[in-house]
């Protein structure tokens, strides 16, 4: 009995390892720029001395759905949505580049340029920092221009460029902090193709409906496992009855 137990008791494991990613992405549905993580199982046989008797379920990160979130219309300047293609550049928390989705872009009081996370967005040199202003836009190409402060409107001035890079798919890897990085360890190169969508967001790529369904059939497939134990638990106490009585 102790198979079916370990069956039933490996398989129940990395079934709630599968309800962990899943819920992950539930939780962000409305994160900006979002990418779906997906995980696959497969069996896997224990290795050791002796025949190989024994299998158990794991639980795999497959990789990420790279397809496009739905684009919503803000109308508010800083927001930025990348067309087709492409990534922002941000400097992480622990001071990498890395890439992200997430256009929702905001300047803070000391004129860091930041994005949604609070994550500063990087250009030609390194953090973007706006001069004190009267107003400032941002082109479809990244280049970032201001009106400085007590000037005239005609004294336009390209202050710097959002960090637009976009490298094969097949290259990057997602980060535990959501971020994405080439798995070499490099930074991207620059890539002037990537252009942008003024006023606009581009939202989670999670399928709310398909989550929720999934998420069902990762419980009822735990509540078979889990019966699956208890059958392992009855059979031993029969037979536990039955040896004494013979």
């Amino acid at each position: 009995m102790d198979r079916m137990l370990y069956v039933g008791m490996s398989g129940a494991k990395e079934v709630l390892l599968s309800q962990g990613m899943n819920n992950n992405n539930v939780a962000n549905v409305s994160t900006t720029g979002f990418r779906e993580d997906l995980a696959q199982q497969r069996s896997m046989s224990v290795f050791g001395p002796g025949h190989a008797t024994r299998a158990f379920a794991m639980t795999e990160k497959a990789g990420v759905n790279f397809s496009p979130g739905p684009l919503e219309t803000t109308g508010r300047p800083l927001d930025m949505a990348i067309k087709h293609d492409g990534w922002f550049a941000v400097q992480s928390n622990d001071g990498e580049e890395a890439y992200t989705r997430n256009g929702n872009l905001k300047i803070t009081p000391e004129g860091i340029l930041i994005n949604g996370t609070g994550l500063p967005v990087l250009g030609n040199a390194g953090p973007i920092s706006l001069p004190p202003f009267e107003s400032v836009s941002i082109g479809v190409d990244g280049t970032i221009s201001v009106i400085p402060l007590g000037q005239a409107a005609n004294s336009l001035a390209v202050v710097d460029r959002i960090r637009l890079v976009n490298p094969p798919l097949e290259e990057m890897e997602k980060r535990r902090d959501g971020l994405f990085a080439l798995k070499n360890g490099n930074e991207a190169e620059l890539d002037a193709g990537v252009s942008l969508i003024p006023g606009s967001l581009e939202r989670s790529n999670v399928s709310v409906v398909e989550a929720m369904v999934k998420m069902i059939t990762l419980n009822r497939s735990f509540e078979m496992q889990v019966k699956v134990m208890s059958t392992a638990e009855e059979v031993d106490r029969s037979t536990d009855v039955l040896m004494r009585m013979s």
